[in-house]
């Protein structure tokens, strides 16, 4: 497996143009299933979860050309309804093809997750989504099966503002030719951008942004093209890199207007934020500031960002604390972060971070995508060397990061292994 090779302790300088969002392109890559006509998507991360939906898209039936930074779609000869255990289980991100078979076939057939339980993980609140909009579900040797009923009830409240149980019952009720209400939707900007994706696709997706969604679904769907947001939690990331190592970046396509809540904390840290329409230039000069957050669903501050400000806050002035309430179980890069020197104690959801005044470069393993660039992070202020193993988590959600990082200073290198 790869791994990462870096030298710490040079500031970066320089510019980033930011990729489009992994977090809006999957699910619009499974909204193509929609329509039977051409879709065209641009500002298409190359990534590995890209090409993974499009495997997945193309084992049922799809005409894909996937070529980043372009992506084109035929959905016209779906053949199967079934989403298989060996490729689901690569990509969580997968169980968003439900809610397009669903609409497409009257009946989809589509794998848990790998090590997914009913009820563990959000997934329960797509499937209660989908009983309250009149689908027949039942459970078969690692599968879940829908079938299409008719309901009177058009109205559907979760529970919990998921992010991906809001997309995939957007999707199906996109295609039921009524109105349907979406109460406490998750707000996030990759919702808004799938329900721009549809609304040109001939549905009617208002309230985009808000807890409250009103779908008025087209008995057909016609083909779009559609450009994909920029990515906010990559851009999230390379600010807090500029801030740690007490550099200067221009984060080049950011959208500061879908990451208010991260440029704001950042702020406070100390770091200087100049934000214009579709640009974001994050400097500091000096040790960040302790800070206390919680992470929360939009617009609050990011699950997504919380391991890469854990790194910022290693090396801050003063004692930080992370209350993560979204996931359980997403304090793994800590152990790898006391490694390199942090001071880091947990309790439940809640880490106490006693900022040092500086991080050793060690050998860490990454656990996760966001621990990964959280353990990058720390490796480009640490003094000496660290190597980061098992990087194949960063390929699933940056684009060409260490490429990116060293045009901007930093001393990185890929390792094949």
């Amino acid at each position: 497996m790869d791994t990462f090779v870096i030298d710490g302790g040079k500031p970066l300088r320089g510019k980033i143009t930011i990729s489009g969002s992994k977090n809006a392109v999957l699910p619009i890559m499974a909204a193509s299933l929609l329509t039977s006509d051409f879709v065209e998507i641009e500002n298409v991360p190359n990534l590995r979860d890209v090409h993974t939906m499009a495997k997945l898209l193309t084992w049922l039936g799809a005409k894909i050309d996937c070529a980043p930074p372009r992506l084109t779609i035929d959905s016209r000869r779906l053949r199967s309804f079934v989403a298989p255990y060996e490729l689901v289980r690569t990509m969580r991100a997968s169980i968003l093809v439900m809610g397009p078979l669903l609409a497409r076939f009257r009946k989809a057939r589509v794998s848990l997750p790998g090590g997914c339980a009913i009820g563990a993980r959000p997934i329960d609140l797509h499937l209660k989504g989908f009983q309250a909009l009149g689908a027949a579900i039942s459970l078969d040797a690692g599968y879940v099966e829908l079938a299409a009923k008719d309901t009177p009830k058009r109205i559907v409240r979760l529970p919990f503002p998921s992010v991906g149980a809001t997309e995939n019952l957007m999707m199906y009720a996109a295609a039921l030719p009524r109105q349907t209400t979406l109460l406490n939707a998750s707000r996030e900007p990759e919702i808004s951008d799938l329900a721009a994706f549809l609304t040109a696709a001939g549905a009617s997706v208002q309230g985009a942004g808000t807890s409250k969604l009103v779908v008025r679904g087209a008995a057909r769907l016609q083909g779009v093209k559609h450009r994909v947001v920029p990515d906010r939690i990559e851009a999230g990331t390379y600010a807090v890199a500029a801030t740690l190592t007490r550099g200067d970046l221009r984060l080049l396509h950011a959208r500061p207007d879908h990451m208010a809540a991260v440029l704001d904390r950042l702020a406070e840290a100390g770091a200087r934020v100049d934000r214009d329409v579709d640009e974001v230039r994050v400097s500091a000069d000096r040790r960040p500031r302790a800070l206390t957050l919680t992470t929360m669903p939009y617009p609050g501050f990011p699950t997504d960002m919380q391991a890469q400000f854990m790194s910022l806050m290693a090396v801050g002035d003063g004692t930080s604390v992370i209350t993560e309430t979204v996931f359980e179980n997403r304090f793994l890069h800590a152990a790898e972060l006391t490694r390199m020197g942090a001071d880091i104690s947990l309790e439940g959801r809640v880490a106490v971070i006693k900022g040092a005044r500086c991080l050793k470069g060690a050998p860490v393993t990454a656990s996760d995508l966001r621990a990964s660039a959280a353990l990058v992070l720390a490796g480009l202020v640490a003094e000496g060397k660290t190597t980061i193993s098992r990087v194949y988590h960063l390929d699933r959600g940056y684009e060409t990061m260490e490429k990116k990082l060293r045009s901007v200073g930093a001393a990185i290198r890929r390792k094949h292994g």
